[in-house]
């Protein structure tokens, strides 16, 4: 028998917790839902309580529809952490802007497309390089300036694809590592979309349909993000384009993956593979900026393998991924949160674990304290802590800079 005696948090941390307070409030019991959920109510319980990590979408999403919520209320971050700094006063500074933007009323500055050209491309290069608090100063700027300059009808033709490279590769993804609610950045894919449909151009429409996806995967509408991937016109496989080919290619996996159609996984990630052979790591040619090369299909390999609940094809897969090839720095972090999360349902290999988090902190911080599957795997750490040594000292202030009780 799970005893359920204990205090029900106001303001739960980690997805399991909420999860908890949620069946609780609807008067469901552990059986029930672990019933209905296809697991027992012993795995349940470890879930809810942070003994195992719930850290996989595709169950995310079932617990969701079971517990009678949308997912993004199990995902969203609770009350800002210590290490957060400005990020939730930056992600409001955002959202204004593209209410202002949405309005017709951007009030930024008319500026030359050049200008914009290489403030968009400063943007894509310090958000890939980790600098986070940086964009988060400029972005609600660029984005006014960007949307007024076309507003203004100057260039029309070239700042809308400008456009939607800012808000797939910049503001998209900045929302994304803050860990900022879906609704905002669902937000920002539909007005790439929009964009995109504007410029009517078959590579810019592809660039839009990877956020688009994104955000449908994130919202646990599997239907629509397969529908959405199919209905894409592939643009013709140049080394200027085989970035977003190659990265659609992947989001069809991820999508089945999380699905649970595992048969239809393999082959996407297989053509994705050749690809990555043919072109190499994303380089000069790389246009659209998405460095799509064998190293990036190794990462997104590694992702797949803990979606389907198989950490240690992940950390074999892993080993033989080198992230220091990578350009962009943000993904070398998250390669080193994947590692860490597969290495913790590992027997003996939670040390290492806990090695790997650090990596990807002293690389990214927020992208470990933003990170909801990340912070769920530190909260199963600190679960199995048994000891006081360096490595657990070190997990437990990992974990109060990112906002988890220790």
């Amino acid at each position: 028998m799970v005893n359920e005696s204990e205090p029900v948090e106001t303001d739960p941390v980690t997805i399991g917790r909420r999860a908890r307070r949620i069946r609780r409030s609807r008067g469901k019991s552990l059986d029930v839902i672990a019933g209905q959920l296809g697991i027992s109510a012993v795995q349940l319980s470890r879930l809810e309580t942070g003994q195992r990590s719930l850290d996989r979408l595709g169950l995310i999403v079932k617990l969701a529809e079971v517990l009678e919520v949308a997912p993004s209320e199990l995902i969203r971050l609770p009350m800002p952490a210590p290490g957060n700094g400005h990020t939730d006063s930056a992600i409001d500074a955002v959202r204004r802007a593209l209410v202002a933007v949405d309005l017709g009323r951007p009030g930024g500055q008319v500026l030359p497309l050049e200008e914009l050209r290489t403030k968009v491309a400063r943007l894509q290069e310090m958000r890939r390089r980790c600098r986070f608090a940086e964009v988060a100063t400029d972005l609600p700027g660029l984005i006014r300036d960007v949307h007024t300059s076309i507003g203004a009808g100057r260039d029309v033709a070239d700042l809308l694809p400008l456009a939607v490279a800012l808000h797939v590769q910049v503001t998209n993804m900045w929302l994304q590592d803050a860990g900022a609610p879906v609704d905002l950045r669902s937000q920002v894919a539909s007005l790439a979309r929009h964009m995109a449909r504007d410029h009517d151009e078959v590579s810019t429409l592809a660039v839009a349909a990877l956020a688009t996806n994104r955000q449908l995967l994130a919202d646990g509408a599997f239907d629509l993000a397969r529908a959405e991937l199919e209905a894409v016109t592939l643009p013709a496989t140049t080394p200027q384009t085989a970035g977003v080919v190659g990265g659609l290619m992947m989001r069809h996996a991820a999508v089945a993956m999380a699905d649970q159609r595992p048969g239809d996984v393999a082959a996407p990630m297989e053509a994705a593979a050749e690809l990555a052979v043919q072109f190499g790591e994303g380089g000069e040619d790389d246009l659209l900026g998405f460095a799509f090369g064998p190293t990036e299909v190794g990462m997104r390999r590694v992702a797949l393998a803990l979606e389907a609940h198989e950490p240690d094809r992940a950390v074999s897969i892993a080993r033989d991924v080198h992230p220091e090839r990578h350009p962009f720095i943000t993904r070398q972090a998250s390669y080193w949160v994947d590692y860490g999360r597969g290495l913790a349902r590992l027997r003996g290999r939670r040390d290492d674990a806990v090695r790997a988090f650090r990596q990807a902190e002293d690389l990214y911080p927020v992208g470990v304290y933003r990170n909801p599957f990340a912070r769920e795997t530190l909260v199963e750490l600190l679960a199995h802590v048994k000891r006081d040594d360096a490595v657990s000292r070190e997990l437990r202030r990992m974990a109060y800079r990112a906002g988890l009780p220790v």
